[in-house]
C-alpha cells in the first residue's frame, strides 16, 4: 500500500501541467517501477481514460489502485494523487500571485513547458513502438495519419477517434 501511495504521490507532485505531464509519470510508476501492469495494459487504460470526462490522472489512479489493492487501494491512490495538488495550489497561488511580476518567476514557469514537451514525445514514441509491434509499422503510420487528418482538418474530438480505434481493435481480434 505504501508503494501505491508513493508512486501516485510522486506523479501527483511532479505532474506540473496536468494530464500531459502526469501520464508519463504514471506510466513510469505503474509499468516500469512497480510493474502493476505492462505497456499494452497501460495503453488500453490511457485510451479508455481519455474517453471519460475528468482529469486523466485521477481516473488512472483510481483504476490502478483498485486493481492492485481493491477499494482501499483506490482511495489511497486517489488521495496520494490529489493531495499534492491541493497543497501546492494553496501555497503557489498565495505566493505567486504576490510575485507574478518578478522575472525569475515568469522564467521558471516558462521553463517547464519544454520539459513537458520532451516527456510527451518520449511517451508518444513508446506508444508508437508498442503499436508497431502489435499492428505493424505501415498500419500504425496509416492510423496516425488518419487520426491527425480527422482531428486537425475535420476538427473531430479526439475521444471520437479513440473510441473508433478501440472498436477497430476489438473487431480485429
Amino acid at each position: 500500500m505504501w508503494q501505491l501511495f508513493a508512486g501516485f504521490f510522486r506523479a501527483g507532485i511532479l505532474g506540473y501541467g496536468g494530464g500531459p505531464a502526469s501520464i508519463p509519470l504514471v506510466r513510469r510508476e505503474a509499468v516500469i517501477t512497480y510493474k502493476w501492469m505492462n505497456d499494452e495494459e497501460f495503453s488500453d487504460l490511457l485510451a479508455l481514460g481519455n474517453t471519460l470526462p475528468g482529469p486523466i490522472i485521477t481516473k488512472m489512479a483510481g483504476y490502478i489502485g483498485y486493481r492492485v489493492y481493491g477499494t482501499s487501494g483506490l482511495l489511497v491512490a486517489l488521495f496520494a494523487t490529489v493531495m499534492p495538488t491541493v497543497f501546492i495550489m494553496i501555497i503557489l497561488v498565495t505566493t505567486l500571485s504576490n510575485a507574478q511580476d518578478i522575472a525569475w518567476v515568469n522564467g521558471m514557469t516558462k521553463a517547464v513547458i519544454p520539459v513537458v514537451g520532451v516527456m510527451l514525445v518520449m511517451l508518444a514514441y513508446s506508444f508508437f513502438r508498442q503499436s508497431t509491434l502489435s499492428n505493424g509499422v505501415l498500419q500504425t503510420i496509416i492510423l496516425i495519419l488518419i487520426s491527425l487528418l480527422v482531428i486537425v482538418v475535420m476538427n473531430i474530438h479526439p475521444a471520437v477517434i479513440i473510441g473508433t480505434l478501440i472498436l477497430f481493435a476489438l473487431m480485429k481480434k
